[in-house]
């Protein structure tokens, strides 16, 4: 993988319900770095996730993850995928959860206790996860997702609805992550979450608005926060239209 690229998009055309979601997208997300994809409900954020994860039908162009096709069988353990919903069993404790998705994935059993420890699950693993808050939902979810030691973690809407306390933990371990050389995208509408990526990607109606650094970007619109940027690029986009 050329410059720790684990993602590659080109020319990313999306149909859903007659509606073009995605038009025409071409990026990339490197290893190494929380990368942020930023924008508002309906801007097409869930439908280039799921076609990274290679869920999602295409109409043309590319997904190259870590040098395979989007959803090649050989991606099953290198990338980590957390839904915008908790992926729970509520009737399985959460260790047995754990258990189930480890056997699923192959994953060794020892990597249970490791994913507890990572999310701060240990005192919650004999619960039911349908006892659980859904903050710790939503760590479970997250602890699934780090079984086998994923190369790629990708997260839609991970902290949508959680406590400011949960939401720090959380984007400390996402960093923690990519720290360890793990390619991390995390997808969010709240444009305050762009002060904690490395790297953003802003969406508007399924076109790519920036891809920068957050102080690069506000140096290039003036913008006194993300929000701010984001809305000047959407004048200037209308503009040249």
């Amino acid at each position: 993988m050329a410059n720790n690229v684990v993602v590659q998009v080109r020319g990313l055309r999306v149909v859903r319900g007659g509606a073009v979601v995605l038009p025409d997208l071409t990026l990339e997300v490197r290893a190494g770095g929380v990368t942020g994809l930023l924008g508002p409900s309906g801007s097409g954020k869930s439908t280039l996730i799921r076609s990274i994860v290679g869920v999602q039908v295409v109409d043309s162009g590319t997904v190259q993850v870590l040098g395979r096709p989007a959803g090649d069988a050989r991606l099953r353990t290198r990338v980590g995928y957390v839904t915008q919903s908790p992926s729970v069993y509520a009737d399985l404790t959460v260790r047995e959860n754990l258990s189930y998705f480890a056997a699923v994935l192959g994953a060794p059993r020892s990597h249970v206790d490791r994913v507890m420890h990572e999310v701060a699950l240990e005192s919650q693993a004999r619960v039911l996860a349908g006892r659980l808050s859904g903050g710790q939902r939503s760590r479970v979810s997250l602890a699934a997702a780090l079984l086998g030691s994923p190369e790629l973690l990708v997260l839609d809407e991970p902290t949508v609805g959680l406590d400011p306390v949960l939401r720090r933990d959380l984007w400390d371990q996402f960093h923690r992550l990519a720290a360890r050389g793990v390619g991390v995208l995390v997808s969010s509408h709240v444009m305050d979450e762009a002060s904690r990526c490395d790297r953003l990607l802003l969406l508007r109606e399924g076109r790519l608005l920036a891809d920068d650094e957050p102080a690069a970007l506000l140096a290039r619109t003036g913008g006194r926060d993300v929000e701010h940027a984001f809305l000047r690029l959407c004048d200037e986009t209308e503009v040249a239209a």
